[in-house]
C-alpha cells in the first residue's frame, strides 16, 4: 500500500483539495485499496476546522465530497507513516522538513514538481482564485498517480 500525505499551511484549502482529488482519482482507477491518503497542516491555526467553504464548493462542483475532514497538524511521526509527503509551496517544504527533522529518505516533494510546470500551488485563501488552485491540484495529483504507478512497488 502506498501512503501519501498532502500538506499545506492550514489544511483547509490546498492540501484537503489534493487529498480528496487523489482519493477520487485512485477510486476511478480501481486502485483505492492500494492507497492510503491524508492531508495535514504545517501550522496550528486551523486545527479542528472543516475544509474552507469555497474549497468545499469547488470539490463539490466536481462531485467530490470532503465530508468529515477537519484540519490536523503534521507530526514528526508522519515521516515514518507515509511514503510521500507532498507540500504545496516552498514555505510548506521548509516547515515540513523542520517538523520531520530533515528528509533523509527523500520523501518530501512539492506537488507541482511532479508536473512539467514545477513551482507552487497558489494559496486561494489569499488569491481567492479557487479555480486556478483546482486546476493545479488536479494536474499535480494526476502526475503523482502516474509517478507512483511507475516508480513505487
Amino acid at each position: 500500500m502506498k501512503h501519501i500525505l498532502f500538506v499545506c499551511h492550514g489544511n483547509i484549502c490546498r492540501s484537503p483539495m489534493a487529498e480528496f482529488v487523489m482519493k477520487d482519482l485512485v477510486a476511478k482507477e480501481g486502485l483505492a485499496d492500494e492507497f492510503y491518503i491524508e492531508s495535514a497542516a504545517t501550522s496550528t491555526e486551523e486545527i479542528g476546522n472543516e475544509v474552507y467553504p469555497p474549497a468545499k464548493r469547488k470539490l463539490a462542483e466536481h462531485g467530490i465530497s470532503c465530508k468529515g475532514k477537519t484540519a490536523r497538524q503534521m507530526t514528526r511521526r508522519d515521516y515514518d507513516r507515509f511514503d510521500l509527503l507532498i507540500g504545496m509551496d516552498e514555505w510548506n517544504i521548509r516547515n515540513m522538513t523542520r517538523i520531520c527533522g530533515g528528509d533523509p529518505e527523500g520523501k518530501i516533494h512539492m506537488l507541482m514538481d511532479f508536473t512539467n510546470r514545477p513551482g507552487s500551488v497558489d494559496d486561494p485563501w489569499y488569491t481567492g482564485n479557487f479555480e486556478t488552485t483546482w486546476q493545479d491540484v488536479l494536474l499535480g495529483c494526476k502526475c503523482v498517480l502516474k509517478w507512483v504507478s511507475n516508480n513505487m512497488e
